[in-house]
């Protein structure tokens, strides 16, 4: 079994259990493709499972990532760190959706009770939400680009609204133009 892997029948059902997972190179890499991003420098994981009643879990996490973008505009690379707390909680009472359009649960942070967590699922979830979503190399700025047939004036975002052209007609006519 690798240590990825937790087994909650193997866990005591009276006392909290810790650990600190960094994974290798290999499961890193892994991860960083399932994301899609280039590359995953770091990877370190605190994480204490409590818990709760009979059968229910609650997982808090706490982690630091030292991740790789390309910037949306050059495609140069982007280092990150993000730190985050994530908590969740593993249930057998997950609220049963019976209709083929439902509205999220209040409780976002529960799952349903599994037989074993992969650390390396369950985490990668976790840096999904917290990447930026258009990481920019320092100093690049997100300009308006503007493209035109050779030869012919581009057309802009002002070109393209559609009553600008009836401002300027209105203007006209209040000023008595034809």
């Amino acid at each position: 079994m690798s240590d990825e892997i937790i087994t909650l029948a193997n866990l005591s059902p009276q006392k909290p259990f810790r650990r600190t997972w960094e994974p290798s190179a290999d499961i890193r890499a892994a991860m960083a493709d399932q994301l899609g991003i280039t590359e995953m420098r770091k990877l370190r994981v605190e994480l204490v499972l409590t818990p709760r009643g009979k059968s229910d879990w609650h997982l808090e996490a706490r982690w630091g990532a030292t991740v790789v973008q390309p910037c949306v505009v050059t495609l140069a690379p982007v280092v990150t760190r993000l730190e985050e707390k994530n908590t969740l909680t593993y249930t057998t009472k997950m609220p049963q959706i019976t209709e083929s359009e439902a509205e999220m649960p209040e409780d976002d942070t529960l799952e349903a009770l599994p037989e074993e967590i992969d650390l390396s699922i369950t985490i990668a979830e976790m840096i999904a939400l917290a990447l930026p979503d258009y990481p920019r190399a320092e100093g690049v700025e997100m300009r308006a680009q503007v493209f035109g047939p050779p030869g012919e004036a581009p057309m802009t975002d002002e070109d393209a609204k559609p009553f600008a052209g009836l401002a300027s007609l209105k203007e006209k006519l209040e000023k008595g133009g034809s």
